[in-house]
């Protein structure tokens, strides 16, 4: 189940039922659960804590230090769930501070080439296309598919179900169920990934009628959702009115403001 050309440190704690591929480096402080696959030239080190069924394809490094000028080399952490897929040379970087965590939930698929950031939390269900790249302590909240090559600003968050385009970028919060294109623009909502999630129509409905009211109504943002507070029945519509309420660094803007877009 281990190559003998892997590297692995007496005081890495590795389930049985773990397999390593030639070359792999695994260093102290590293955890591994039942049915993890660690391919060939994988680089796993600090303290890392590994979920069962986890797959690291050829070259991913995780749990290196973060790129941050005042990190001082002290332990930090990365924890990740279970069932995830890291493909070709994906890179996770551990936390600035010991009392902080990288975090990767379950179930996520992670394309070739994506960085995640120190500090960043990427929760379930998540696909990040080839390239995507995570800045420090960006969150990414359950079902959020990023296309390849989109970038997030340090600190920003992307809702529940949001889409972000090949080639996009935000510096603002996305809120759940949107989709965003080109730098800091909105779209209109990811209907088709709505309703794959099980989100009913009367839901939809609703959430497409708030979106409306804040994004494309011409209102001040904070007045709209003043307005709005306590009118939402449905979770999907809660759900994006607080996201929108709790942003700290301003919301992206809708790019059109003018008709509306069919459920199609």
């Amino acid at each position: 189940m281990i190559h003998p050309t892997a590297i692995i440190s007496p005081k890495a704690k590795l389930d049985s039922s773990v397999q390593v591929g030639p070359y792999a480096i695994i260093d102290a402080g590293v955890e591994l659960g039942a049915g993890c696959v660690v391919g060939p030239h994988v680089y796993l080190t600090g303290l890392l804590t590994v979920g069962a069924k986890n797959q690291f394809h050829a070259g991913c490094v995780i749990g290196d230090a973060p790129q941050d000028l005042k990190y001082d080399s002290t332990p930090t952490r990365v924890r990740i769930g279970d069932n995830n897929v890291f493909r070709e040379h994906v890179t996770i970087h551990r936390a600035t501070k010991p009392d902080g965590e990288t975090i990767v939930g379950s179930n996520n698929f992670i394309m070739a080439n994506v960085h995640i950031g120190h500090n960043s939390h990427v929760h379930d269900r998540v696909i990040l296309a080839n390239g995507v790249l995570l800045a420090g302590h960006v969150t990414i909240f359950d079902g959020a598919f990023l296309s390849g090559n989109a970038a997030v600003h340090q600190f920003v968050r992307v809702g529940a179900l949001a889409m972000m385009q090949g080639l996009s970028g935000v510096t603002q919060d996305l809120p759940p169920f949107t989709v965003s294109r080109a730098m800091n623009e909105m779209c209109g909502l990811n209907i088709v990934g709505m309703r794959r999630a099980g989100i009913n129509a009367a839901d939809r409905l609703e959430v497409k009628k708030l979106y409306r009211e804040l994004f494309r109504s011409g209102k001040n943002l904070r007045a709209a959702v003043a307005e709005a507070q306590g009118k939402c029945t449905g979770e999907p519509a809660k759900t994006m009115l607080a996201f929108v309420a709790e942003a700290k660094r301003g919301v992206v803007a809708d790019c059109s403001r003018v008709g509306d877009e069919d459920e199609d």
